[in-house]
């Protein structure tokens, strides 16, 4: 059955608002994603040459290093300019009342943050060292036999003094234990006990008993030695409160350099004095073996020679030894 148009039931067709008129949108490039995006200074911007010398500047202050492990440090903030060489600092600060300068304490410098300072192994055999000289016989007794009692030494007057000048370390993956090595002088004198000296007879050529006929009494007689010296040794550092105990031990070589002997005696009544240059048979090199021990500047030393103090029969056979304190620079 049809219905008219008319009679059919139509919806009514909401009225359609006009749609405005959209601008157009500009097409906006792809960026491309980085894999990683670079990190920011975490202090400012950062000028690092040849990786030796570093520059942070921030809006607040200035920071200079120089070297792998901070060997110098120079920092400006504000009216303040700290700097660090080493293991010393001083802080200058620019005030109304003048400038003031001072000694830093190393805790008291801001430490870098942004990377890890890398410690170093620092040795320990540069410095002054005094002791007492002696030598043994070949069964280690301090008591010559007869024929070598002109030998005999006041040990209480018998001194060494060490001028270690540098040194040089390398350390073994750690800072804490490494391989030692340096250069230094050692100045010896033996004090003979009895009223003699010694001499290179003119027919023998070995060292013998010296007295001369015109001393009437001889107050003082020694003999000085020279030695340049240079040491190989394994240094272990043990880590305690504010410091380090040091122990070391190896081997230690020596060069005579020059060498003499001195007398003191009267000549009817009046004092006197002589003086003679010369090789004495003393051997040229020698070698033994040292031991050390000490905590921050204050140290002991122990050196024992495998090398005879004449030539192989040109003297007698004695190996001198000596001990003492260590003071490291």
């Amino acid at each position: 059955m049809l219905f008219p148009l008319s009679a059919q039931q139509v919806d009514t067709v909401p009225e359609v608002t006009e749609v405005p008129l959209i601008e157009e949108v500009p097409v906006v490039e792809e960026v491309p994603i980085l894999d990683e995006a670079p990190e920011a200074p975490a202090k400012g911007d950062t000028m690092n040459v040849l990786g030796k010398l570093e520059v942070i500047e921030t809006p607040e202050n200035t920071r200079v290093t120089l070297g792998e492990n901070e060997v110098l440090i120079v920092e400006e903030n504000g009216d303040t300019v700290r700097v660090v060489l080493g293991s010393r600092g001083i802080s200058i600060v620019e005030g109304e009342d003048g400038t003031e300068i001072k000694v830093m304490e190393m805790d008291d410098f801001p430490k870098t943050h942004n990377k890890t300072r890398k410690k170093r192994f620092r040795p320990h055999f540069a410095g002054l060292e005094v002791g007492l000289n002696n030598y043994v016989t070949p069964d280690f007794s301090l008591t010559l036999p007869p024929e070598d009692a002109y030998m005999d030494l006041n040990t209480g007057k018998s001194w060494n003094w060490n001028m270690n000048i540098i040194d040089y370390g390398f350390g073994l993956g750690t800072d804490k234990i490494g391989i030692v090595s340096g250069l230094g002088f050692q100045f010896i004198n033996y004090n003979f006990d009895g009223q003699n000296s010694i001499r290179k007879d003119p027919v023998s050529r070995k060292i013998d008993e010296y007295v001369p006929d015109y001393a009437e009494n001889i107050s003082k007689s020694k003999m000085n030695i020279t030695y340049l010296t240079a040491p190989l040794l394994l240094e272990i550092q043990i880590p305690v409160p504010r410091n380090r105990i040091y122990i070391s031990g190896g081997v230690i070589g020596g060069l005579k350099l020059w060498s003499n002997t001195k007398i003191k005696y009267t000549v009817s009544g009046e004092k006197s004095k002589e003086k003679a240059k010369g090789d004495y048979n003393l051997a040229p090199l020698r070698w033994g073996f040292t031991a050390r021990v000490g905590y921050r500047a204050l140290g002991f030393y122990v050196n024992y020679y495998m090398t005879p103090l004449f030539k192989k029969d040109l003297g007698p056979e004695l190996y001198p030894f000596d001990i003492g304190l260590a003071f490291a620079f």
